[in-house]
């Protein structure tokens, strides 16, 4: 713990001087404007999809640091140096994972509440599309570590890197704009596909950066 601690103080660190905190949330706010002007300014018609295409911007803005998660630390040697102090790779891995979410996910949901106004979501339906996606991030920054360790080092990683992660997180995108539309057991759900991610990433990225190490 002495030495994880300080791992999540840097990749939250690194996320906010880095532009993995603005470039997401820019990105974000850029679909949720945009997004009116394809659909047309029907208020009901954007009211009814506004959980969707929120959910589907916070999944495609959650994939523009992949690539600065986990190669930059591979290529200059700083994942050998913990490995060396014996933190396991697994637990690198999951530092990662809490420092990506504590940099990406709280900008994400204050963002939610200028996209659910541009998107016309009603006042009543923004508690749950804000649950949804505090339950949902977690799964997608576990995801996106997982993603980016499996990627490190190779060439195009960030075409690989959608290839990769889009599919994975279909339930989470699923469930999300379901319990954001309060379709019952939606929410449960979400958790559960969530806390499985959270609980199995960090395994396949330190087996993925041991082997990059390698």
């Amino acid at each position: 713990m002495t030495a994880w601690l300080p791992i999540v103080g840097r990749e939250v660190r690194r996320a906010w001087s880095s532009g993995g905190l603005l470039l997401p949330v820019a990105f974000f706010l850029l679909v949720a404007i945009l997004f009116p002007f394809g659909v047309g300014p029907d208020g009901r018609l954007l009211a009814t999809v506004a959980g969707g295409t929120v959910w589907t911007a916070a999944l495609l803005a959650a994939l523009l640091p992949v690539e600065r998660l986990v190669a930059p630390d591979l290529e200059s040697g700083v994942l050998d140096q913990f490995a060396v102090r014996g933190i396991a790779d697994s637990a690198v891995a999951a530092a990662k994972m809490t420092g990506h979410w504590l940099g990406f996910a709280p900008p994400l949901l204050a963002a939610t509440v200028i996209a659910g106004a541009l998107l016309r979501l009603p006042e009543a339906a923004l508690p749950a599309l804000l649950l949804s996606l505090a339950i949902g991030t977690p799964g997608l920054a576990a995801l996106g570590v997982a993603t980016a360790a499996l990627v490190a080092g190779l060439r195009g990683a960030g075409a690989l890197a959608g290839l990769i992660l889009l599919p994975f997180a279909v339930p989470l995108l699923i469930f999300g704009v379901g319990a954001a539309s309060g379709q019952p057991g939606a929410l449960k759900l979400l958790g559960a596909v969530s806390l499985l991610l959270v609980a199995g990433c960090p395994l396949a990225a330190g087996a993925a950066i041991r082997m990059g190490r390698s």
